[in-house]
């Protein structure tokens, strides 16, 4: 398929990833909806930094993805979903547990349940490397089990199960994609690559890293993005995990 002469909806639009997703679909001629979170502010998040060219050609959805009613009409006459609202900061995650069960969990189920009833073409569903706890073998593959060693990890381990079950279940065509340290503008200040730059921006003569013995490969926003859209145009995706580790 070509992303180009369809109808997409982003979940998580207004954040890091999504926003960025964003608006190459629209510069790639996609009819975007970009779906955000409501707030008294009406803000969009980090779509509201984006050019006016892209924001007047975003139908703006405001929401919350833990109601099911107002997620269904979100994906009504849409083809593809990209579904990337999710709670994200591990450490609150320790004492408001509950919160990333509805939104990741429940979130997750909003959006297969009306892709399914409404018969969209594709959900890629946005998981993460956190997935796959303290690596038991590297590099690690899809194959590699999946260890929930925090709340957050495990109510995303729940929500890839619940969107693979409607593809086992009822062939709801979902596809799993999951990025691996996602760098650029707009990430949080509190990623290692920001706080490095941080440090060195304020003239530290030693930059404290933390933990030096864990390896990663990052990988670029605008790859990520690309790798996101590859996905959604591959006619082999469904039904499948796929790494974001470009």
């Amino acid at each position: 398929m070509k992303i180009s002469e369809k109808k997409i909806l982003v979940t998580g639009a207004d954040g890091f990833i999504g926003s960025h997703l964003t608006e190459e679909l629209v510069r790639q001629g996609a009819d975007v909806r970009a779906f955000v979170f409501y707030n008294s502010f009406n803000s969009w998040g980090w779509l509201d930094h984006s050019p006016e060219e892209i924001r007047k050609n975003i139908d703006v959805f405001a929401g919350d993805i833990r109601d099911p009613h107002g997620v269904k009409k979100a994906v009504k006459d849409c083809d593809i979903v990209f579904h990337l609202a999710a709670l994200i900061g591990i450490p609150y995650s320790y004492h408001s547990p509950d919160t990333y069960v509805d939104t990741n969990v429940k979130g997750t189920l909003n959006i297969v349940q009306a892709a399914r009833e409404l018969g969209i073409e594709k959900v890629i569903h946005t998981s993460t490397s956190e997935v796959y706890g303290t690596a038991r073998f590297v590099p690690i593959t899809e194959d590699h089990p999946l260890q929930g060693q925090s709340p957050y990890a495990a109510s995303k381990i729940g929500a890839d199960q619940i969107a693979m079950s409607f593809y086992t279940s009822f062939e709801t065509p979902v596809t799993i994609i999951r990025p691996f340290n996602t760098y650029g503008p707009r990430q949080s200040a509190r990623a290692v690559i920001p706080t490095v730059i941080t440090q060195i921006a304020d003239g530290k003569r030693t930059i404290k890293l933390g933990s030096i013995h864990p390896t990663r490969d990052f990988s670029y926003i605008r790859d990520i993005v690309r790798g996101f859209i590859a996905v959604a145009e591959s006619d082999r995706s469904v039904g499948e995990d796929s790494k974001a580790h470009l």
